[in-house]
């Protein structure tokens, strides 16, 4: 099994879970009203007066087969949109309860 942590920008949020929805994976876990800034480029996501925006994180845990078609659909997403802000991590579960 795999998982994959997503950091976006919240004007992602119902697009990622569509995404996965499209692709079969149910269950994830959604952090809302997080901040952040890229480690290359872009605008921080603070959420205060001078950066207003803000980011939400994901994790969901798939089978690994499912793992390289998510980071795929993601790669196209931000491709799209790349000023948004959007960064996926595929990650190893070892175990899982």
């Amino acid at each position: 099994m795999k998982a994959i942590f997503i950091a976006y920008n919240q004007a992602y949020n119902q697009e990622i879970v569509e995404l996965l929805e499209g692709l079969g994976q149910r269950g994830y876990t959604v952090w809302e009203e997080i901040g952040g800034r890229g480690s290359v480029d872009g605008e921080p996501h603070l959420g205060n007066h001078a950066w207003p925006t803000q980011n939400h994180a994901l994790l969901t845990v798939l089978e690994d087969s499912l793992a390289p078609k998510v980071m795929a659909a993601l790669r196209e997403t931000d491709a799209a949109n790349a000023k948004l802000g959007l960064r996926a991590y595929v990650l190893p579960v070892e175990d899982a309860l």
